[in-house]
């Protein structure tokens, strides 16, 4: 039997730039922080909701945010975009 044929099948293709991120939802943020807060990737690996400070953060937009929030991310959905600015907060994004 040939040699293409004994060796295991690999998966399917993996990007090599692939982005790569730690999500938080906006439902977390109501939970952990208090009105008017700065929200960073810093106070988000302090507060727990991230392991590590360097890493790049998406906000995503499941839950229900009502407090007025300055959230600096990497990435933000539409929906929590729409969510933070709704409940009068700013929506940041880092470079």
């Amino acid at each position: 039997m040939p040699l293409y044929r004994r060796l295991p099948k690999l998966g399917g293709f993996t990007p090599r730039n692939r982005k790569v991120y730690a999500v938080v939802n906006v439902s977390d943020l109501e939970e952990r922080f208090e009105k008017d807060a700065l929200v960073d990737p810093a106070t988000l690996a302090a507060s727990g909701l991230i392991k590590k400070e360097r890493e790049s953060v998406k906000i995503l937009g499941d839950g229900e945010l009502t407090l007025s929030l300055t959230v600096r991310a990497h990435a933000f959905t539409r929906g929590a975009r729409d969510k933070i600015e709704a409940a009068g907060g700013k929506a940041e994004v880092i470079a």
